[in-house]
């Protein structure tokens, strides 16, 4: 089994992590499982080649649709996924539809076999908007559920009946309905929206380091975005300052 994975402030690391920890103690086989980010595209390129038996993919939901650099990672290796075996997991906030279908469908095309899907709900990590925060107790809870999930499909992948979760019809309709049809254009392209505010800004550097597509830079104590913001949220949620924002105005 190898874990490949984008994941913006966590929620999807923790979970695939997880994942493939619950499978190994329902087979009682411990493996060394490679788990690989996608923003180390070397690494990442070479454990898809290297697969030999299944790999979980895992990414987050934005609008129903791939993040922008995990449809990226799949196009720009696409020679490297005929005859693979994958399953894919995928976190949100809320709903995604067919949030495990998008990537399924394309996978199909470049040859790969697609055994299953999973979608967890996780706490919410659009940052700089009020809509779905919770209090830490409800988010404890959000976590549990998805944990209980994860063993769960861990167990049934183990059974060899794998959960397939998001890639029927009626997924692909709901996810299509639900959002990508209406806001498609928010994942067809990087955002150039990402905004710095000078005034609170501490020019400390953080979110240049954290950024998976390089699009921050420090100079001469100013931060510059440069239009290639794949939208994992990963500088907004660490900012010490509260400086940057992306959909909202302000960090809550």
């Amino acid at each position: 089994m190898t874990g490949i994975y984008f994941s913006g402030t966590g929620n999807t690391r923790h979970c695939i992590e997880k994942f493939i920890q619950e499978y190994s103690t329902a087979t009682a086989v411990k493996p060394l499982v490679p788990i690989v980010a996608i923003e180390e595209s070397a690494s990442a390129a070479k454990a898809l080649r290297d697969a030999q038996d299944v790999i979980i993919l895992a990414y987050p939901i934005y609008y129903s649709n791939l993040p922008k650099i995990m449809r990226d990672f799949i196009v720009t290796n696409k020679d490297m996924w005929k005859g693979k075996k994958v399953y894919i997991l995928c976190t949100m906030g809320l709903f995604s539809g067919d949030g495990a279908g998008v990537a399924a469908r394309l996978l199909k095309k470049y040859g790969a076999s697609v055994m299953g899907g999973l979608h967890l709900i996780m706490p919410d990590s659009i940052c700089d908007v009020k809509v779905l925060k919770f209090s830490p107790e409800r988010n404890r809870q959000i976590l549990a559920k998805a944990g209980r999930k994860l063993e769960k499909a861990a167990r049934r992948m183990a059974e060899g009946v794998p959960t397939r979760e998001g890639l029927g019809f009626f997924s692909h309709l709901a996810g299509l309905l639900g959002q990508r049809l209406w806001f498609y254009h928010k994942t067809l392209h990087y955002s150039s929206q990402l905004k710095i505010n000078a005034e609170t800004c501490i020019h400390c550097g953080r979110c240049v380091s954290l950024c998976p597509m390089h699009n921050l830079s420090l100079d001469e104590s100013t931060i510059t975005a440069h239009g290639s913001c794949t939208m994992c949220y990963r500088c907004i949620s660490q900012c010490p300052g509260k400086a940057i924002t992306l959909i909202g105005k302000k960090v809550n």
